[in-house]
């Protein structure tokens, strides 16, 4: 399959926004029954994670450590005032690979994909290609 953009529009200067459902429609769009999605955040300052849904309180735990690792007031060299962004953003990582089989999404019972902002809010660009086994 040829390379899906997706927009996502973020609220929060931090937040997750779950993007699972985007994921799937890309998939089933796709015609892939199995095989893998490649999910990749051409963003510096925003990131892709897979992680629970069913307690919202553990994006909120999520963003708290990552906070506590990397605290958006700091003393950094970098003059845009994002370097904790960019920091979160290496820790988390920027891209993901998730199996397809029987035209399905394989997550874990409880797992979600989210995209993670760090600098936001922003418009915000998901790349996905759902290649076949």
């Amino acid at each position: 399959m040829n390379l899906k953009t997706v927009t996502v529009r973020t609220e929060n200067a931090q937040q997750l926004v779950d993007i699972t459902s985007t994921v799937r429609h890309v998939i089933r769009e796709s015609g892939v029954t199995r095989g893998s999605c490649q999910i990749f955040v051409p963003h510096t300052t925003a990131g892709i994670t897979i992680n629970e849904n069913a307690d919202p309180d553990v994006r909120k735990d999520i963003l708290n450590i990552l906070e506590t690792m990397a605290p958006s007031t700091g003393n950094y060299l970098h003059v845009e005032g994002n370097a904790h962004a960019h920091a979160k953003t290496s820790i988390v990582g920027s891209q993901l690979s998730v199996f397809v089989e029987a035209g399905q999404l394989v997550l874990g019972t409880w797992q979600a994909i989210f995209l993670c902002e760090f600098d936001g809010p922003r418009t915000r660009n998901v790349l996905l290609r759902v290649t076949p086994a």
